[in-house]
């Protein structure tokens, strides 16, 4: 099977970015990321795995980016479904880990010297027109042979 990165990688920036999300040094550098933890781990032994860390990258990219189904990456790639998902958990838990993507808490934010910007969006509830209902269709009276059964 060829590599899907192998035919990627020689497309223009702009390109790049509108397939993957993310610019080709950015993409260099989760590959960098990726391939240090991936080394680390096979280390230790294990099963070669079917695709490249190139590979696992774009697979990961490409669920964020277009949110295809486990199934469908998975066919595309030729790979099971459960590995599409561990390829993704992997990339994912990998680079939220490292610092070079890690985005800063919340107190870094209000201890730092860069204005906040906030929004206001107006999520107001509206009332739904529906049809009224009719009382009488709904309401059941007092039947006069209820009452005489019961005494």
């Amino acid at each position: 099977m060829t590599s899907k990165y192998d035919k990627v990688k020689n497309l223009n920036d702009s390109s790049f970015k509108r397939l993957t999300g993310v610019k080709k040094q950015t993409f260099a550098t989760m590959l960098k990321c990726l391939n240090k933890t991936h080394k680390h781990k096979k280390a230790r032994g294990g099963r070669k795995n079917k695709l490249s860390v190139a590979d696992m990258l774009l697979l990961a990219l490409e669920y964020l980016r277009e949110y295809r189904t486990y199934f469908h990456i998975a066919q595309s790639y030729e790979i099971s479904e459960s590995t599409a998902y561990k390829t993704i958990r992997f990339v994912e838990d990998t680079l939220i880990k490292h610092s070079d993507f890690s985005l800063p808490g919340k107190k870094a934010l209000i201890n730092s010297e860069i204005p906040i910007e906030v929004i206001v969006i107006d999520a107001t509830e509206t009332p739904i027109q529906r049809p009224k209902k009719n009382k009488s269709v709904f309401t059941q009276g007092k039947s006069e042979d209820t009452l005489l059964r019961a005494s």
